[in-house]
Formats: structure tokens, sequence, C-alpha cells
């Protein structure tokens, strides 16, 4: 004796789902470009204003401001995959 809600569940355990194989990080990577990067900026501009600019020394400030664009045009590098395009156009300079 079974119920009807006994066999519809039943009948759903029986269904065939098919795995989900498709796993990646687009979310997460999205997540932290939205938020992390734009802290992080937010967080090395207000410390070089602090440690350098209220002391007068503008050379430090942007001896260490050319390090943050360093890493900026890295993190770009990475994110936007043009790592592989700037290397072969780097190497065409070389090879001809």
């Amino acid at each position: 004796m079974t119920t009807p809600t006994i066999a519809a569940l039943f009948d759903l355990a029986q269904q065939q789902q098919p795995p989900k194989t498709d796993l990646d990080t687009n979310n997460l990577r999205d997540w932290i470009l939205n938020n992390i990067i734009p802290l992080l900026l937010l967080v090395v501009a207000l410390l070089l204003l602090w440690l350098g600019g209220g002391k007068g020394d503008n050379a430090g400030v942007m001896r260490r401001l050319g390090g943050v664009i360093v890493a900026l045009a890295i993190v770009g590098l990475a994110v936007t995959n043009a790592g592989e395009g700037i290397g072969r156009w780097l190497a065409g300079l070389f090879t001809g």
C-alpha cells in the first residue's frame, strides 16, 4: 500500500539526472574583481596618502606608486588573458 505522495517521491528518485561536471570559478573571479580589487586599491591609496603625503615625502609616494602601477599591470594581464598576445608580440620583435 503506497500513498500518492510516496509514489511521486519514488518516481522522482527514479528519474535519471545528468551529473553536473562543469565546474568553474567564474563567479568567484567576478566577485573578486568587483569587490576585492577596488577595496585593495582604496587601501593602498589611503596608505600612500597617510604615509607619505602628510610628511611631504612626495618622491617616496611616487616611488611607491610606481610599484602599485606595475602590480596593477600584472593583475590586468592575469585577468584579461592578454599575456599570450603580448608574449607573441615580444617574440615577433626578435624573430621578425
